[in-house]
């Protein structure tokens, strides 16, 4: 199942599939550096499972704790290895930083970049409006540029500010991970008049907004569990209710668990358990978050 999207710049369309897993960036034990050889065997694994394709360094990724350096090194050395398109988190705290990473990925070859609003300190959606025409002036359709709506990391694109911004034709789509359903439904609205590719990536409303006609999902859960999403894909695809009905159930249960940590340590637990290096986790857990953790690896390990 494949999804479309125009350039804006030369009207041809690219390709892109539906499922893309949101990839954890595994670190080394010390000084918290990205692991290159754990990331590309994270890659092989992805790429193995069959996803329609990868992000990286969004905010399952940890992109904040990594130099400009290592992250463009890191996409450029992971789109070498993918056999699958793979987008590029190029999110930072000022505008220069991410158009250098944005024409970083660019170079590298990767298939468009996500891009949140700056982050740490908060804007007003006039900021942030002018920020995103400002980035894709100086981007000047060098590589598709999807909005990248967070709220809870960073400041929200309201659905009026990505509306306007949408309806220019620089952006080639959204990837929404307020988890609102609600804004899902004015964005298809939007699409009746308005061309743009619509992502999912909060795995909360996956199925009930790609079985209502969103264009794919960039997931946490298919960085560790790739079957599940590509199981439920295909099951919504084919009409196939109980199956969907069965996974949606299943998914609900893992995501359950993975909201009692801070993210993204169940992803990155679970990932583990797979058998991929993941490295330390950037903050260390209390003890009780620890015992809870350990419950949570036994349940995974019964449960998968």
């Amino acid at each position: 199942m494949v999804l479309w999207y125009g350039d804006a710049i030369t009207t041809q369309p690219m390709k892109f599939g539906a499922i893309h897993a949101a990839a954890i960036t595994p670190h080394r034990e010390v000084a918290y550096e990205a692991d290159l050889g754990a990331t590309l065997e994270l890659v092989d694994y992805l790429c193995a499972a069959q996803v329609h394709g990868i992000a990286l360094l969004g905010s399952t990724g940890e992109f904040l704790h990594l130099s400009l350096e290592h992250r463009a090194h890191l996409v450029r050395m992971s789109v070498k290895r993918s056999r699958v398109s793979v987008m590029a988190g190029v999110t930072h705290s000022t505008l220069d930083g991410t158009v250098t990473l944005a024409e970083q990925a660019a170079e590298a070859g990767a298939a468009a970049v996500l891009v949140m609003p700056p982050y740490f300190f908060p804007y007003q959606q006039s900021e942030v409006r002018e920020f995103y025409l400002r980035f894709a002036d100086r981007i000047a359709g060098a590589i598709p540029i999807f909005l990248y709506n967070i709220p809870f990391f960073s400041s929200p694109i309201a659905f009026e500010t990505s509306s306007a911004l949408l309806s220019t034709g620089c952006f080639a789509g959204i990837k929404d991970s307020s988890g609102d359903f609600d804004q899902f439904l004015k964005f298809k609205a939007l699409r009746d008049s308005v061309p743009f590719t619509f992502l999912a990536g909060n795995d909360v409303i996956f199925t009930r907004a790609r079985g209502a006609g969103a264009d794919g999902g960039i997931s946490g859960v298919a960085c560790a569990i790739p079957e599940l999403m590509l199981g439920l894909e295909n099951a919504i695809q084919s009409g196939d209710q109980v199956q969907v009905q069965r996974l949606e159930g299943r998914l609900q249960e893992f995501i359950a668990w993975l909201d009692r940590f801070p993210a993204p340590v169940g992803i990155k637990a679970a990932t583990a358990a797979r058998g991929l290096k993941v490295g330390p986790l950037a903050v260390p857990l209390s003890p009780e978050k620890l015992r809870e953790l350990d419950e949570f690896r036994d349940w995974f390990k019964g449960w998968l």
